[in-house]
């Protein structure tokens, strides 16, 4: 672990808690605080960890003034540590904005690696990793995501993103109208959780196969290169 005066961006299960590495352990520990998304969700956490902790509030509303203030807390020589409901902080996830602010100051910024729901179905997905494009979330209106996927359609690197549960459906709809039908995706539900489900195949054979089962739960997806096959 860094001394103090340090951000220690913590990654967190995405569901399995034997993910929780040691060192992950051994950084909430000894952090002076945790800022995280939801004070329940990470205190149930640490609560199942054994770990006792000073727990705020950093999260998407106000994570614009909290990123100066985390850094002020590294500044005056706190071990701060971040952490997301689950996951990686940063991507996808707040954490971009108080690294910044560390990083402007030249402050010390240390990751504590682990879960990503993005790599984690990237490496299963038997698509092209040499080289890949995260995007996070897409737009929530389908004419965006629509240009989105036009201008994907000739793209030379695996496209990766995230999907709500509640836009997925129409989301498989649009890659295989857009994309067309022999193009290969990938599609990772409840990642490390119980029930797990991680799929790739041509869309005319994935999207029909998903729309069968059950759609609830965080979504993942990649997309093949243009020309692709398994």
């Amino acid at each position: 672990m860094p001394g103090p005066g340090a951000l220690l961006l913590v990654a967190t299960p995405l569901g399995n808690l034997g993910d929780v590495s040691p060192r992950a352990r051994e950084a909430l520990a000894g952090a002076t605080v945790v800022a995280c998304e939801d004070t329940r969700t990470t205190g149930n956490l640490l609560r199942l960890l054994g770990i006792e902790a000073k727990l705020i509030a950093y999260h998407d509303h106000n994570e614009a003034e909290m990123g100066e203030a985390l850094a002020d807390r590294v500044a005056s020589g706190e071990r701060v540590a971040i952490v997301t409901d689950a996951g990686t902080p940063g991507i996808s996830d707040p954490g971009f904005r108080a690294a910044r602010a560390c990083a402007r100051r030249g402050l010390t910024v240390t990751p504590i690696p682990g879960p990503c729901a993005a790599i984690a179905v990237l490496s299963a997905s038997g698509l092209p990793t040499n080289a890949f494009r995260f995007v996070g979330f897409l737009a929530p209106k389908s004419a965006a995501r629509r240009r989105f996927l036009e201008s994907v359609r000739e793209a030379d690197e695996t496209v990766v993103l995230h999907e709500s549960c509640h836009r997925i459906d129409a989301f498989l709809g649009e890659m295989l109208e857009v994309l067309g039908p022999d193009r290969v995706a990938c599609v990772g539900r409840e990642v490390t959780k119980l029930h797990e489900s991680i799929r790739t195949a041509p869309l005319s054979t994935l999207v029909p196969a998903l729309r069968a089962g059950s759609l609830k739960g965080e979504f993942t997806v990649a997309i093949a290169p243009a020309g692709f096959s398994l």
